[in-house]
């Protein structure tokens, strides 16, 4: 299998571009991943975009954002309040973000969602991702639900056992009014990401998978 970086480590000009529906969706498909990129590349910059967040959820979305980015060397959070599960009928002003997005952010890697998606809300944003973006390094991510639409990752970033205990413990430090769904749990987090490990090899057991439709050498 071969094994690809970024950059050389502690390189300073990194710049990641993070979107997620919803408050807990980055964390759940993306978060080990960004806690590994931030111990790598301290200086990295971060743009969080989350663009359903309101009353608690927003709440949680700031703490959460906070923890997940403390290692950041520059981030800039942005918590919109787009309805939730009405994306597709929103598609314009959503657009508009992106937008704007575009204006200020030049990112050297995309986190956004996976196409396949079946959450529509998940799926716009994935289709404006690559829409609006349309020269850079995109990794979709996964999400584990009850619609039973994972696929088969081509793309794996590995996680030491303590990185993934660290993504678990945020996941449910930060997402209280998640907890009474029956999947919101440890189990649920630990087993997927030790089948993406399983899958990639991983040395440490534990891997998030990803999606990457397109890459240069």
């Amino acid at each position: 299998m071969l094994k690809l970086g970024l950059a050389p480590q502690g390189r300073t000009g990194l710049t990641v571009l993070c979107l997620g529906a919803h408050g807990d969706d980055l964390e759940l498909g993306a978060g080990g991943a960004v806690l590994r990129l931030l111990e790598e590349w301290p200086a990295a910059r971060v743009f969080w975009v989350v663009f359903s967040a309101s009353g608690v959820r927003r709440q949680e979305a700031a703490a959460s954002a906070e923890r997940f980015l403390d290692g950041a060397g520059e981030k800039t959070v942005e918590l919109l309040e787009y309805r939730d599960g009405f994306f597709p009928y929103q598609g314009g002003e959503i657009k508009e973000t992106f937008e704007r997005l575009k204006g200020i952010c030049v990112p050297d890697l995309i986190f956004t969602h996976y196409r396949q998606d079946l959450h529509q809300d998940h799926r716009l944003i994935s289709e404006l991702t690559w829409n609006t973006f349309r020269n850079h390094l995109i990794l979709e991510y996964e999400i584990v639900k009850y619609d039973g639409d994972l696929g088969v990752p081509n793309l794996f970033i590995h996680l030491p056992e303590a990185l993934a205990r660290r993504k678990v413990a945020l996941l449910l430090e930060s997402f209280g009014s998640q907890q009474p769904k029956q999947w919101f749990d440890a189990d649920t987090f630990y087993a997927m990401l030790r089948i993406r490990g399983l899958e990639s090899n991983a040395p440490g057991k534990y891997a998030e998978g990803f999606y990457c439709r397109k890459m240069i050498f």
